[in-house]
């Protein structure tokens, strides 16, 4: 039996649970199922490396932060397929995220609105479960580790938080990713403007300096920001990535617009939206930062992948790489296979 036919099967049982419910369900599952040796039998993609920030990528289609909050499912996930897992985002100390229902499915849409807020067990429980998985063990692939700022620390202190987190969370990295655009952390896009992101870049490359220089290993740094930016905002980002010497950009986020999604169920919930609404708004970000960037440093592509059409046009847009998230609950892991043969092909 195919994986797709396996998930067909599966989703409308997911699917009939709230989406929160669904995702606490699944992952376990895959866990338990990996333990088996189940996954063995999905399908994989065939090798397409890629070399990008020194990094060499088994294929150019990657897991986005979120699914895996904490850590605790890398194998599992890993067996999909994976050109690389990201998790997190992680916070300093553990938190419990906003009041639920925070997640929410907006089938008509191929959406997913989500106002989690970092939920997360922090920071040493984050670095216990990557030590622990056998991905990271016996090295297997490319691993991100995606860090932010607890909700209680004030604006003026985050790059203290992104500073604790980086510390800990460097001897493990393949690359470390510095979220900055979620919308569900009060005031935590303002560190996208031009003084505060200069302030943070600055002192985030003074420690990965130090620190590779304390483990003899250096570990590339990525941005990910926002789709709800303007040019303007666009070309001082871009700026600011150039001067600092940052290692690569994810582009984008969930955003905050909801003109797609006006009158359906859930349309007007507040939080990220995700999905197919935001493929375009980030296929926009992709391009304004390509023609900034030029080749100065990579461009990762997220937003509403559904298809390997989809991860084609972010590559087309200027992304050297891609990751999937919302698209993965709604088409299932022959997702993954269908974006790197479509790239395959495009190259």
């Amino acid at each position: 039996m195919s994986d797709q036919l396996l998930y067909s099967l599966a989703r409308p049982f997911l699917f009939f649970m709230d989406a929160e419910s669904a995702h606490d369900f699944t992952l376990p599952s895959l866990k338990r199922a990996h333990n088996m040796g189940l996954t063995r039998l999905l399908s994989k993609p065939q090798s397409d490396p890629r070399t990008v920030m020194g990094i060499t990528f088994p294929n150019p289609v990657g897991l986005a932060a979120g699914l895996d909050k904490d850590g605790r499912y890398i194998d599992g996930l890993a067996a999909l397929g994976f050109g690389s897992i990201e998790i997190g985002t992680v916070t300093p100390r553990a938190q419990p995220g906003n009041p639920k229902p925070r997640m929410f499915r907006l089938p008509q849409a191929n959406a997913i609105i989500n106002r989690m807020g970092f939920n997360n067990g922090g920071v040493d429980a984050f670095v216990a479960n990557v030590q622990a998985s056998q991905f990271y063990q016996d090295k297997q692939g490319v691993l991100g580790l995606n860090i932010g700022k607890n909700a209680d620390t004030p604006i003026e202190k985050a790059a203290d938080d992104y500073l604790h987190c980086l510390q800990k969370v460097y001897p493990y990295a393949s690359y470390v990713t510095v979220n900055i655009s979620s919308p569900n952390t009060k005031n935590l896009r303002q560190l996208q403007g031009a003084s505060e992101l200069d302030d943070l870049l600055s002192q985030l490359k003074e420690a990965q300096q130090r620190l590779a220089d304390q483990h003899k290993r250096y570990v590339p740094l990525t941005l990910k920001i926002a789709p709800d930016i303007d040019s303007e905002q666009i070309k001082t980002i871009a700026e600011s990535l150039t001067r600092h010497k940052i290692d690569g950009v994810i582009a984008t986020n969930t955003t905050i617009t909801r003109d797609a999604v006006k009158g359906l169920q859930h349309g007007e919930e507040a939080g990220g939206l995700s999905g197919e609404p935001v493929f375009e708004l980030s296929n926009k970000v992709v391009r304004a930062l390509k023609s900034e960037l030029g080749d100065a440093l990579p461009i990762i592509g997220v937003g509403g992948i559904f298809s390997g059409k989809d991860a084609v046009a972010k590559m087309q847009a200027g992304a050297s790489l891609v990751q999937v998230y919302s698209g993965l609950i709604y088409r299932g892991p022959a997702l993954v296979r269908d974006c790197t043969e479509e790239i395959r092909k495009y190259k």
